[in-house]
């Protein structure tokens, strides 16, 4: 069927006194094929079938399991937080009772069984405040890949036993008071990473909750019953109303509406359904009633086959390792190894065996890194500050640091690079009439409608301050537009295909190219004489442009990603300067595009706003959520642009680099303090009378910790 004839079709609508506009809208977004509408209905079941056994319950497994990933994550943190308070409260009387301290500020406090006391309290420490990196340690060490984890448990561990020993009468200086403001710090320090990357797998459970949860089953007699979405088996008729999303994916068999699919799709423009069209569970049933008939459950639908590949994406991409534990699990190799040399030098020149253990002891506590534990935590939480307050919210850390080495940064283009809505791009008067009255003219009818390109037109109306006068006798033509009286005249607002029939001739060959460019035109007519045309497209956002060309200055090539016709993308991409441009993409195939280009060695950042993205994002090594965009989209995401504006995605690059970049001169700071105090420690300098006393060593590592903490607050954003 071609353009032409889709416009001759009238098709007699119920309540939608729109039809011109929906008629005209198909060329704008997809080219005129009357199929395209619903080819996320059809086509890629096709490419889901052979998945659908091996998804049968994800469903049920994942709200479970969502629930459990927020609230874990939570009592984790707050598991922190308790053990640090209650790690400083008894930190308090170890350090006054510490015997190195009392040497250090010259002051004595004893009491019969001070030392037990001290071990005591020393003992809770180490078993209640200790308990996480503990078990940390030992699932590392299972793992074989000893990081921070296995660093603090070593050192507590050798610290702690070390100084129960001295007590029960092995010579030498207890580090009790040392263990205890290490794992308060550490504490400290996991507790502030948690809050800031604080963010659980929600995405899966807000998928689900996307589905709703009841549904009005017909049985044989018509008679509506209210069933739970999970009994509703293949075959099933169901009753949809205005307004209620659609609960599984199905098949129209009577009724005709117009179906909101832009949580799922992104495109932000209604998709006008009739008998035969197949609908996707999570939609909204906007204007008509519908009878449809269950083609897909809901754990082998749309919707849980997007759950599925977002599952899969985030759970390849948790692997990724954080920089801290990289050099955590470095630093304590060099510790070990420098504690058995330390040892083993000083016993080979034949000092006292207790000599030779406290330098051990104070190597391997000295190497633990307090400004280590505190680094990147402290960056990663100024860092996430100084986001929010531009309005970007970081969900993920890893994504967020990897977005430094992006190389390519996709968009999607309705909503992301567009507004998503209908804005006027071109009005053609006929000779005699100006560009404000035909505005005003068209402004006034459609001010009476609801439909997205009445409100492009009154909003232009409304921008050029026109005064829109109120029509008379107002009135829907069927399949052709709306009419009514303006100052006594009768004027019309309608598709092309009305002219056709009513045989009033135009302009067709700039109607066509107008078309060609995805831009729909309505028609104004007084009596039956054409006045002008009105243009419209979904509109450019001003700073796309910017954000473009400041990419191409950073070195990152720019892709757009649609699923909208060839010609509208390119015209799209034209004007905003974008590199490549892949369009008529299916939405199920955006995750498949991300990854083809991750094959070619690119690194990717991905930015789009509809469940159909949600995928694409979860794939990218930068997903970037553009806020006005759906929830899930959002939940997926690495970062979410809370103003929607594309030069956000510049701001997310260039506070990666800067963050990283703090990262690194903090590492610098803690892991250099450690490779000038390891040494000092082991007692290098020693044969010159200079030992690096424990109690030194500590107020060392507490001052590069200030540093460290310093250098954090001075991050900012050009």
């Amino acid at each position: 069927m071609n353009r032409q004839d889709q416009d001759h079709q009238t098709k007699p609508e119920s309540d939608d006194n729109h039809d011109h506009h929906h008629k005209s809208h198909n060329h704008h977004h997809n080219g005129g094929d009357p199929h395209a509408e619903s080819h996320h209905g059809h086509e890629h079941h096709h490419h889901h079938e052979d998945r659908e056994h091996d998804n049968h319950d994800h469903h049920g497994s994942h709200s479970g399991h969502g629930h459990h990933g927020h609230g874990g994550h939570e009592d984790m943190m707050a598991d922190f937080k308790k053990r640090f308070f209650i790690t400083v409260i008894l930190a308090i009387p170890i350090i006054i009772l510490s015997d190195m301290i009392q040497m250090f500020f010259n002051y004595t406090v004893t009491f019969p069984g001070d030392t037990a006391v001290e071990l005591i309290l020393a003992s809770i420490v180490f078993f209640y405040g200790g308990w996480p990196f503990l078990t940390g340690l030992v699932s590392e060490i299972k793992d074989k890949s000893p990081g921070m984890m296995t660093l603090i448990g070593f050192a507590i561990t050798v610290a702690y036993v070390y100084s129960a020993a001295t007590v029960f009468g092995l010579e030498g200086m207890d580090f009790f008071w040392e263990l205890a403001t290490l794992i308060a710090i550490m504490l400290l320090g996991h507790w502030i990473e948690m809050k800031s990357v604080m963010k659980a797998s929600d995405s899966l459970e807000s998928l689900v909750e996307m589905m709703p949860q009841e549904a009005n089953k017909l049985d044989e007699h018509d008679q509506v019953t209210s069933v739970s979405v999970s009994e509703l088996k293949k075959g099933d008729r169901l009753l949809i109303k205005p307004g209620e999303k659609i609960p599984a994916d199905g098949r129209i068999l009577n009724g005709k509406s117009s179906v909101n699919e832009s949580m799922l799709t992104g495109e932000s423009e209604p998709v006008e359904k009739s008998e035969g069209d197949e609908v996707i569970g999570g939609a909204i049933n906007t204007s008509g009633s519908l009878t449809i008939e269950v083609s897909k459950t809901s754990d082998e639908g749309y919707l849980s086959q997007v759950v599925q590949l977002v599952k899969e994406a985030q759970e390849s991409k948790s692997k990724t390792q954080m920089l801290s534990d990289r050099a955590a699990s470095l630093l304590f190799y060099v510790a070990v190894v420098a504690g058995i040399v330390t040892f083993s030098t000083w016993m080979a020149l034949g000092v006292d065996t207790n000599f030779a253990v406290t330098r051990m002891v104070t190597v391997l506590v000295i190497s633990c890194p307090h400004a280590l534990g505190l680094a990147i935590p402290l960056v990663a939480a100024r860092s996430t500050g100084i986001s929010a307050q531009k309005g970007l919210f970081i969900r993920n850390r890893i994504g967020f640091e990897s977005a430094r080495r992006v190389d390519t940064m996709i968009f999607d283009k309705t909503g992301t690079l567009t507004h998503g809505e209908f804005g006027v791009t071109d009005i053609i008067p006929q000779k005699d009439v100006s560009e404000e009255e035909l505005l005003r003219l068209a402004a006034s009818l459609e001010s009476q409608s609801e439909h997205p390109i009445a409100a492009g037109i009154v909003a232009k109306g409304r921008e050029e301050q026109i005064d829109i006068p109120q029509p008379e006798n107002f009135d829907s033509m069927t399949g052709a537009g709306i009419t009514g009286n303006i100052d006594g005249k009768v004027i019309s607002v309608v598709s092309p295909g009305y002219l056709k029939r009513e045989g009033i001739s135009y302009d067709e060959e700039r109607l066509s190219k107008l078309s060609a460019t995805g831009k729909t035109v309505v028609f104004v007519l007084q009596d039956q004489t054409l006045l002008g045309a009105i243009a419209l497209a979904d509109t450019v956002k001003e700073s796309a442009k910017e954000a473009v060309e400041r990419l191409h200055r950073m070195g990152i090539e720019t892709v757009m990603l649609t699923g909208d016709n060839e010609k509208v993308a390119h015209e799209v991409a034209k004007q905003i300067g974008i590199d490549e441009v892949i369009a008529e993409v299916l939405p199920h195939e955006k995750a498949e595009k991300v990854k083809e280009l991750k094959k070619d060695g690119k690194r990717v950042g991905m930015t789009g706003d509809g469940i159909n993205d949600a995928p694409a994002l979860a794939n990218a090594d930068l997903g970037v959520a553009v806020g006005a965009g759906t929830d899930v989209a959002m939940e997926t995401a690495d970062v979410v642009l809370v103003n929607s504006d594309p030069l956000d995605v510049v701001s997310i690059v260039d506070l990666s680099k800067i963050t990283y970049r703090k990262m690194i001169q903090n590492l610098w700071w803690a892991a250099g303090y450690n490779i000038v105090a390891i040494p000092l420690a082991a007692g290098v300098l020693a044969p010159w009378g200079f030992l690096l006393d424990p109690a030194l060593g500590a107020v060392l590592m507490s001052l590069s910790t200030v540093i460290v903490a310093i250098n954090a607050q001075t991050l900012k954003m050009k």
